[in-house]
């Protein structure tokens, strides 16, 4: 029901920044609880970020607290990841994330297809 596209990966140096976003159709978009998720090269997909509907911030993986933050903008449908101070390890790809609860503890339902973020040294 819920169609999640992300857009804005691509190659960066590290120390650089990049922004992700994800464009939402098919649902009501201020009830629905946004998540980044990322999957590094073999590695199982680990939660980067969520943020409520209505744009509360649930949490941050610890690896990226400080250089990352989540936003919405539920007038366009829309959720971001600005991530600065890149690093190489930050290479992964990276995806959006819905669900339709606003429990932390709960399973994502949706998923987008994902965007390649790679940082060069």
């Amino acid at each position: 029901q819920v169609q999640l596209v992300e857009s804005g990966g691509g190659l960066v140096q590290a120390g650089g920044s990049l922004r992700l976003s994800c464009a939402a159709s098919g649902g009501t978009f201020r009830s629905l609880t946004m998540g980044w998720f990322r999957q590094l090269p073999g590695k199982e997909r680990e939660s980067v970020a969520g943020i409520s509907g209505s744009g509360g911030i649930i949490s941050y993986g610890d690896s990226v607290k400080g250089r990352f933050t989540i936003s919405r903008d539920n007038a366009k449908n829309m959720v971001y990841l600005q991530m600065n101070s890149l690093k190489p390890e930050d290479t992964a790809v990276y995806y959006c994330a819905a669900k339709s609860d606003g429990f932390w503890y709960s399973e994502y339902d949706y998923w987008g297809q994902g965007t390649q973020v790679t940082v060069s040294s």
